[in-house]
């Protein structure tokens, strides 16, 4: 939806805006000097687990996300906080004191936050980082014989539906939190630090794997080659897909998004499903020519990353999933 406003009205011209909202990127950046830039970026939502701290945690670390995406160090941070009036506020508390775990692992400051009175709880963080303006990872950029690698396993989604429900298993519920607090900044790390190439980065959130590799591939004018069968999925996922526990966010991003899809036959169906599962504080999903050193890095790193397809030219369909 604010893809849709934000198209009819005028555009800023401002130079110093390296990244925009024109390729519906994870973060703005907005140089300040030659060697110097800004990244910005905000998200916040409801709860998704039953223990406030945890919440709090996941909010942070999925905030936090975008920064890393775009190959940023987050600096500092702002709460954003919608509370009912009436609520216990010791809750509000653990979930401030969850976020901040995760701010501090970080090494990122929270200096301040804006709250209001709302019947539903509301959490998340405005976050600013620094970047080098030639080192920022976009979600243009994407060449053809790029390696694809994804750095967590998909199904918080379904799993988080699973939860709402209690329905979910402990074991589910336990990896997908494992996976939810679990910040990218050991993979955007290994990148800067080994000096690997990568022409093109994002992190797997609302949209589902499907939809962010769709404005990938879109923004760099290339399509891609996925393997169904690389994906990693997280416990119990393929379980909530075949007992129904979908949320409303996969099918809007399946009917969105799966006209841009050719599928080979052996695909099979809560496969496809999962393709387009939203995502809460999910990987990062790298295109780069540097597969063959990346991928051992980042598992010695303790991330674990697996390649799931290539960069092709420019074809249709968008994607070819394959088995």
């Amino acid at each position: 939806m604010l893809d849709k406003v934000l198209g009819k009205l005028a555009r800023q011209h401002d130079p110093n805006v390296l990244v925009g909202f024109d390729h519906a990127d994870d973060a703005g950046v907005y140089q300040l000097t030659p060697e110097q830039a800004l990244v910005q970026t905000v998200d916040f939502f409801t709860p998704i687990v039953d223990d406030p701290y945890t919440f709090g945690q996941i909010a942070a670390t999925n905030s936090l996300s975008d920064v890393y995406a775009m190959g940023g160090k987050p600096l500092t941070a702002l709460a954003l906080v919608c509370f009912p009036d009436q609520a216990d506020l010791e809750i509000l508390e653990r979930i401030l004191a969850g976020g901040l775990s995760k701010m501090m692992e970080a090494e990122c400051t929270v200096i301040g936050g804006h709250s209001i009175r709302d019947e539903e709880t509301k959490f998340g963080y405005s976050v600013t980082g620094l970047i080098h303006p030639k080192k920022v990872y976009a979600n243009q950029g994407a060449r053809t014989g790029d390696s694809l690698i994804l750095t967590k396993a998909l199904g918080t989604g379904v799993i988080s539906t699973a939860i709402k429900k209690a329905k979910a298993e402990q074991p589910w519920i336990d990896g997908a939190i494992r996976s939810m607090t679990t910040l990218n900044r050991r993979g955007a790390e290994v990148i800067g630090e080994n000096g690997f190439r990568v022409h093109s980065m994002t992190d797997i959130t609302g949209f589902g794997l499907v939809g962010h590799l769709r404005e990938m591939l879109v923004a760099s004018e290339v399509s891609a080659t996925i393997s169904a069968s690389t994906i990693p999925l997280l416990p119990g996922a393929l379980d909530c897909i075949h007992a129904g526990y979908v949320p409303g966010g996969l099918r809007n991003n399946r009917d969105f998004a799966e006209c841009v899809v050719g599928y080979g036959a052996g695909v099979a169906d809560d496969l496809r499903t999962m393709l387009y599962d939203p995502q809460t504080a999910g990987g990062l999903l790298i295109s780069t020519p540097d597969g063959a050193a990346l991928l051992p890095a980042l598992k010695d790193a303790g991330v674990p990353a697996v390649e799931i397809g290539k960069i092709v030219p420019k074809t249709k369909p968008l994607i070819s999933v394959t088995d």
